[in-house]
């Protein structure tokens, strides 16, 4: 498609047009926007245009842009797949990996389906819808884990999220980047970084807070007393952290907006570099509308999949349900993300790269594990803001060393290994720890440990 609307799409909106300049679309996208337009490709429409009938003609190009518009379209086969082995009563583990990889390309179309809106609704819009999906596969697994009583689960794979963009993603686009540009510096735009870092902080005070209780108490403090203060500080911080993120969204969208668009020469060179930006809606309003509706729900069906499956595949590979959680949850979930930061990497285009992997340890620190506070909140489980220690000073050390490698705003290969390394370490360390969910998760969640400690999971 090239830099015009094909008529079925115009006709298929009725008055619904798209709001904005071609340009200032274009030059309003943010570091994610640009990340997701790595993996798509150009779709050729030409014998589509020559069937007759425009409702056939309507459904052959919204296919052709939604299902084969990516470079990860063969990754679709595993969804039905996925279906059919969970119907025919197929392995458990069997059941969880094809669920997980086909989650990749749906959390990738549902970014781009986002933008396509956002041509209908404006960029502030779009921006904000953006915002609310981006992490889609993260939110609707952690609210489907918290309705299975699965807690650690929903703590484990929101901070494996953090880590891994933190310092797989990081790392892995700077050692890249470094590697690839080895005879040039590299230099990006601290200004979001330092903004990003203080809501990142500001984060991980309000998980210290509820750990540090616990050893602040004194002996005439009971365990339920600790438990409850725990709680309903967890539940206020969540509150304020929420109210920090509307802020930063206000911050991101209208007043300072100009620090996270795409800078203009990254985006006209990624033009140059055939990574596919459309410069004009390729769906209409309606057909996008209903497409991001129905992703929702497969997305949402896969995650069910994977939060049944967890405890079984973790039996079945001899990995601990902490390690699954908490490393291959979040690289395979936001692999097409991630696979675009680094893509921008090699070509020196670290703003972007800063923008994907920043940006999505802010929305999942400051967005989705609060809302799951709250949601869990409604649905009367008591999930705190106690990541526990070993967990929470991984966070810390995360936070701390991303800062020091990205304070100067240049970049080499070295800072990229480090970070790296750093993630392998921490890996290692949940993958040998064998040790049963601690006992505190479920003194605060008020489950009781089952009688198989290999299980790592509470019941009523």
């Amino acid at each position: 498609m090239g830099s015009i609307v094909e008529p079925w799409a115009i006709a298929e909106n009725g008055n619904t047009t798209a709001k904005g300049s071609s340009r200032e679309l274009r030059h309003g996208r943010t570091a994610h926007n640009m990340s997701s337009s790595s993996l798509r490709k150009k779709s050729d429409l030409r014998l589509i245009q020559k069937i007759p009938c425009k409702t056939l003609k309507n459904v052959l190009s919204n296919l052709q842009e939604v299902i084969l518009g990516t470079k990860l379209t063969v990754l679709f086969l595993a969804i039905p797949l996925a279906i059919l082995a969970n119907s025919y009563h197929y392995g458990r583990p069997l059941i969880f990996g094809l669920s997980l990889i086909g989650l990749t390309p749906l959390a990738e179309r549902v970014s781009f389906l986002t933008e396509q809106l956002a041509f209908y609704t404006g960029p502030t819009v779009g921006g904000l819808l953006n915002a609310t999906c981006g992490n889609a596969t993260e939110l609707i697994i952690a609210i489907l884990a918290l309705a299975n009583n699965k807690v650690a689960v929903v703590k484990y794979s929101l901070l494996g999220s953090i880590l891994s963009n933190l310092l797989l993603v990081l790392g892995t686009s700077l050692f890249c980047g470094g590697i690839a540009n080895i005879r040039r510096e590299q230099r990006f735009d601290r200004k979001q970084a330092d903004v990003n870092f203080f809501l990142l902080l500001m984060g991980l005070l309000c998980h210290l807070l509820p750990l540090l209780l616990k050893y602040a108490a004194t002996g005439e403090v009971s365990t339920s007393q600790i438990s409850k203060m725990s709680l309903n500080l967890s539940r206020t911080s969540s509150i304020v952290m929420l109210i920090a993120y509307i802020a930063y969204l206000i911050f991101q969208l209208w007043t300072h907006r100009q620090l996270f668009e795409a800078q203009e020469d990254d985006i006209d060179d990624a033009y140059d570099d055939e990574v596919t930006v459309e410069e004009t809606p390729v769906i209409g309003f309606w057909s996008g509308f209903a497409w991001l509706v129905g992703m929702t729900l497969v997305i949402a069906l896969l995650s069910e999949y994977v939060v049944a499956t967890i405890e079984e595949a973790s039996d079945s590979w001899g990995l601990s349900v902490g390690f699954i959680s908490i490393i291959l949850l979040p690289i395979v979930g936001n692999a097409a993300e991630h696979a675009g930061a680094i893509i921008f990497a090699f070509k020196n285009k670290l703003d972007i790269s800063l923008g994907v992997a920043l940006g999505s340890a802010t929305q999942i620190s400051l967005f989705v594990v609060p809302l799951s506070v709250i949601v869990a909140w409604i649905m009367g489980i008591k999930m705190d803001l106690n990541f526990n220690l070993l967990e929470t000073s991984s966070l810390a050390l995360a936070i701390i060393i991303t800062a020091f490698t990205l304070q100067d705003g240049t970049s080499h290969y070295m800072k990229g290994l480090v970070l790296l390394l750093c993630y392998v370490i921490i890996a290692a360390c949940f993958f040998v720890d064998q040790i049963p969910q601690k006992q505190l998760i479920g003194t605060i969640v008020g489950l009781q440990p089952k009688n198989n400690p290999g299980s790592g999971f509470f019941s009523a």
